[in-house]
């Protein structure tokens, strides 16, 4: 399909360009009319500016489309859909308005999948790598419901707690990270330099080594023979981690042992079941059956583990068991939840009582990633002094027989 270069004018009066694939021009033309835009020339767009235009350059240095540029989407079209704007000419509104470039293309094929008569879930579908299934399939109850700017602010709620939590974990763990690296940098410095030095000083007296010492002394001398099959190793093992935990059995046992974690697990734990409390709730309020709401959040819950325990509760909900009996199958659930959902299955208020247990882990993660720093300090203190120890011992212990040896020649 050939490519044209298009100018014209918004409802505004301000001038716009772009490109579109159509049949030809009178294609192109309606389709901007469709869209608001008052075409004031098209031209069949070179294959060279094509190339360009989705070349490997362009791939190569083009901005992602980032958590924050879907959170302003959702916000933006609750507004522009509350106002009675059109879904096109809000799209047509976003796409000019966002500063990546990127987004802008995505947007770009939303409205192009609109003109072609597809539903704005369909459209997004196509955009998947943009789009969580949880999203899609939010859209798509609220086109059926006809509260899809409803849709659209919840969404934009509930991305945006996502986010602050990432946020916060991120900011917790980076104080940790930061002092093991400065440890790893600094044991590396000490065999390389510190250590052969003292080796030599040692050798020149002949005397007898502590075991320690000796020890701390192979260790150096391997790891100036054999640095680079340590390095090679190292990063091997880094490429085969994040390659078997890419792949469908390493995510789910790397997901499963993240929750058995010390410290970090329970926070893991938590903000996962707060994810699933909050995207159930949503499901809920929106209209969705149980069944068809617990398949979402197993999409979207980001363990593969729970995930699956979910799916599982979702097929014995098929069989008519009650979601009670299903979750305390399941054994990933606390008895605060339990209990929840035992009250909201009772009453029908499921919805209401996800949100609150949503809301209780939420502060729980909030205040256990606040003091994160605090647990993790002391095991980082004890690990820090015990190498110190270690380095003490083995390189100033031969120091006190030293004065001994050099008095007896």
């Amino acid at each position: 399909m050939p490519t044209f270069a298009y100018k014209g004018r918004n409802p505004r009066g301000e001038l716009v360009q772009g490109v579109l694939d159509s049949t030809d021009s009178s294609a192109v033309a309606s389709q901007l009319f469709n869209n608001s835009i008052t075409p004031i020339e098209i031209n069949l767009a070179p294959a060279t500016k094509k190339f360009m235009t989705g070349g490997w350059l362009d791939k190569l240095t083009e901005q992602k489309v980032s958590t924050v540029d879907v959170l302003m989407f959702s916000r933006q079209m609750h507004t522009l859909l509350r106002a009675g704007v059109p879904i096109l000419r809000a799209l047509t509104g976003l796409q000019e308005s966002t500063g990546n470039k990127s987004f802008a293309k995505v947007i770009q094929e939303l409205r192009d999948s609109l003109d072609a008569g597809r539903e704005l879930s369909a459209a997004l579908r196509r955009n998947d790598q943009v789009f969580t299934p949880f999203y899609i399939s939010m859209v798509r109850v609220g086109e059926l419901t006809g509260r899809l700017e409803e849709i659209f602010l919840r969404l934009f709620h509930h991305l945006d707690f996502e986010r602050h939590t990432r946020e916060q974990i991120k900011a917790a763990l980076r104080y940790p990270l930061f002092v093991i690296i400065t440890v790893i940098v600094a044991l590396v410095v000490i065999n390389i330099f510190v250590i052969p030095a003292f080796a030599k000083v040692y050798a020149g007296f002949k005397a007898e080594l502590p075991l320690l010492t000796k020890v701390l002394i192979a260790t150096s001398n391997f790891m100036l023979n054999y640095w680079p099959l340590m390095l090679a190793a190292t990063v091997g093992a880094v490429i085969g981690f994040r390659l078997y935990t890419q792949s469908k059995n390493g995510k789910y046992w790397w997901d499963k042992l993240k929750l058995r974690i010390p410290i970090v697990g329970d926070i893991v734990k938590k903000a996962t079941l707060a994810r699933f409390a909050r995207s159930l709730s949503l499901a809920a309020k929106s209209g969705v059956p149980i069944v068809q709401g617990l398949t979402v959040v197993s999409q979207v819950v980001d363990n593969d583990y729970i995930a699956q325990r979910i799916e599982q509760m979702r097929n014995s909900v098929e069989r008519g068991e009650t979601i009670l009996r299903t979750a305390v199958t399941s054994g990933v659930f606390t008895p605060v939840v339990l209990q929840m959902i035992a009250v909201g299955e009772e009453t029908g208020a499921i919805d209401e009582l996800m949100d609150e247990i949503a809301d209780m882990y939420d502060r729980e993660v909030e205040y256990q990633v606040k003091n994160l720093s605090a647990q993790v300090e002391p095991i980082l203190i004890v690990f820090i002094g015990a190498i110190v120890l270690i380095l003490a011992l083995g390189v100033f212990l031969p120091i006190w027989d030293l004065g001994s040896v050099a008095m007896k020649k």
